[in-house]
């Protein structure tokens, strides 16, 4: 998630405030302990059993009918100018675009998949109820997760064939909902805080669940296996071929927590690092999972004294890196009538440096400025230094404006603003901590206040080391003001390593979309045999609003400036969504 709803879901509470004993973590353990006892129980006395099971089942019709009468469930309205953030039906089976590029695919370019998740509700949008407790909401950055993915293969020929089609992720709270035909689950992100509070109570008591788990982030290969992901929940496995909906990951029942949208695989060993975050104790938790993802390997409480709203881990060669920053989840607060996500910049911000296989005294802190940052561009060493890249901007979009405030103003007045004093305008970000005498050498700006960006992406080869380049989408300031929410309008490429002589800023290359066009998911495709770190494409969703359609452009990373070198047109509208991934046909073979 950037600061414009990315790649995250908002972090629900995984259970009611005041309920502890019905954490996940012991939901778990105790549905285990008690499947025996139930089964003798049954053999015993199958009267008493039958009559427990229908005062239950009579219990749920009494609750499900309160919810009827009491809460109204109401859609939120979009404006024209948010007409692509609507939900889309799944067209079935993958559909033939062959025929429908403009321009080539490039030699060099990879057969594989490029697979893009986002947001797209059920039953035609996001939702608020009424009801005597006040009203609730879904944010902007809920939503069941739908996968758009683009199929690239080559025939007995030699020749290109190229394929859509579209799916959502069907989490168990989606299979749920969707029998029943009709919005169940009560919003409970924002609201009036006893609306809030009755959800989760409600939620929890019809369903075991406070939320949904939407899955609509991120997704990524590890082991040879393709996941969905949102970190209120843990990922879905996809096939990637058929995109059904697999098991959830739990590695083998070794994590019963949130997972993190963006877990990084170490370069040199393979196995892959992740973190959770949780509204109750342990408020943050990291892991290392194996090379083939059947073992955690390591999972320790880095025993935080608040839930932070951690959106992504970074990774070194032998360091995790944690940002505490002050954009944080309170159930208390809630539960005194404030907001459940608040971000608060008189608080403190640091930056956690630990060992791969750390323990929570293993971490070294560093006190940075206050900021929000979403988004980690790349971590490394250098010399005593581990040297932090990542999008922050001076205050945090999510969860928006205090409830009762008019969304659309508040989102409207803050992305309209450019300059140095604008809250949301995220620049890239530099940090560097030096190891020996941990001190926070420097900390500055290495892009200027002309234009906000977001969703950076590398070569994926250069995660945890030094690189020389990144790429962003740059936020259109006109058109996101106008709706009220993020649109892209092109794509940056960052040169890490060349500074401006005027500023002392890094150089930056634009691509440019055309007039009303923007863009999600980018996502970097490297080169067949390529040498250069730039040796490849960048490759994202773009919807032209003026004619209502959606393509694929292939940008060369060598020649960024100029026009794609290929667009693909797609046989129906693809909303905005969050983060993409290209996984080359080989993943199998190639995984470290």
């Amino acid at each position: 998630m950037g600061s414009f709803g990315v790649s995250c879901s908002s972090i629900r509470p995984s259970y009611p405030p005041k309920i502890n004993h019905h954490s996940h973590s012991s939901l778990s353990y105790s549905s285990t302990t008690l499947k025996p006892l139930l089964k003798e129980l049954h053999k015993s006395n199958p009267i008493l059993f039958q009559v427990s099971k229908t005062i239950k089942e009579a219990s749920l019709r009494l609750l499900d009918a309160f919810v009827d009468s009491v809460f109204h469930f109401i859609d939120q309205p979009l404006l024209p100018s948010q007409s692509n953030f609507a939900p889309v039906e799944e067209i079935g089976e993958a559909v033939d675009v062959t025929e429908s590029i403009n321009g080539r695919i490039p030699a060099g370019f990879p057969a594989g998949v490029y697979i893009r998740n986002g947001s797209n509700p059920l039953f035609g949008g996001l939702k608020s109820t009424n009801s005597v407790f006040g009203k609730s909401s879904h944010t902007w950055v809920e939503g069941e997760g739908m996968l758009h993915v683009l199929y690239f293969s080559k025939n007995g020929d030699g020749r290109w064939e190229i394929s859509y089609r579209n799916r959502h992720v069907e989490t168990d709270t989606f299979k749920l909902e969707k029998s029943r035909k009709k919005p169940a689950f009560l919003p409970a992100a924002e609201g009036d805080s006893l609306a809030v509070l009755s959800a989760y109570l409600l939620n929890y008591l019809r369903f075991g669940f406070v939320n949904k788990y939407v899955s609509n982030t991120s997704v990524f290969e590890h082991s040879g296996k393709l996941y969905s992901a949102a970190e209120n929940h843990i990922p879905q496995e996809i096939d990637i071929f058929t995109l059904e909906t697999g098991r959830n990951w739990d590695v083998n029942g070794s994590w019963n927590r949130p997972f993190t949208s963006h877990p990084k695989r170490d370069p040199y060993t393979g196995e892959l690092v992740i973190m959770g975050i949780h509204p109750e104790k342990p408020y943050f938790e990291l892991g290392v999972i194996s090379v083939d993802g059947d073992r955690l390997l390591h999972k320790v409480d880095l025993e935080l004294d608040r839930c932070c709203l951690s959106h992504e881990i970074g990774i070194t060669t032998r360091y995790n890196v944690i940002m505490d920053f002050p954009l944080t989840i309170n159930i208390n607060r809630l539960i005194k009538g404030g907001p459940l996500i608040k971000y608060n910049g008189e608080e403190y911000a640091r930056i956690g440096i630990m060992p791969r296989y750390g323990e929570a005294d293993s971490v070294k802190w560093f006190d940075v400025e206050p900021g929000c940052t979403f988004h980690i561009i790349n971590c490394h060493e250098q010399d005593d230094e581990v040297v932090v890249l990542a999008c922050r901007a001076r205050d945090s979009m999510i969860p928006g404006p205090d409830f009762g405030l008019n969304k659309h103003e508040w989102f409207s007045k803050g992305l309209e603003q450019i300059g140095a004093d604008a809250p949301f305008l995220t620049r890239v970000y530099e940090w560097r901590l030096n190891m020996l005498t941990s001190e926070v050498v420097a900390e500055r700006n290495l892009t200027g206040t002309d234009y906000s960006m977001e969703f950076p992406i590398i070569n994926d080869k250069y995660i945890g080391k030094i690189c020389k380049y990144g790429y962003t989408q740059v936020v259109c300031s006109k058109a996101s003001s106008t709706a009220g929410t993020a649109k892209f309008g092109g794509l940056a490429k960052l040169h890490l390593h060349e500074r401006e002589q005027c500023d002392g800023l890094i150089k930056v290359e634009h691509h440019k979309l055309p007039r009303n066009t923007f863009c999600t998911g980018a996502a970097f495709v490297a080169k067949r045999g390529g040498v250069d770190e730039d040796d490849g494409w960048i490759i994202a969703n773009v919807h032209n609003e003026d004619r209502n359609t959606s393509h694929v452009y292939v940008v060369d990373a060598k020649d960024f400036c100029n026009e794609p070198v290929a667009a693909i047109d797609l046989p129906t509208r693809v909303p905005y969504g969050f983060h993409g991934a290209f996984v080359p046909f080989d993943y199998e073979e190639t995984t470290i």
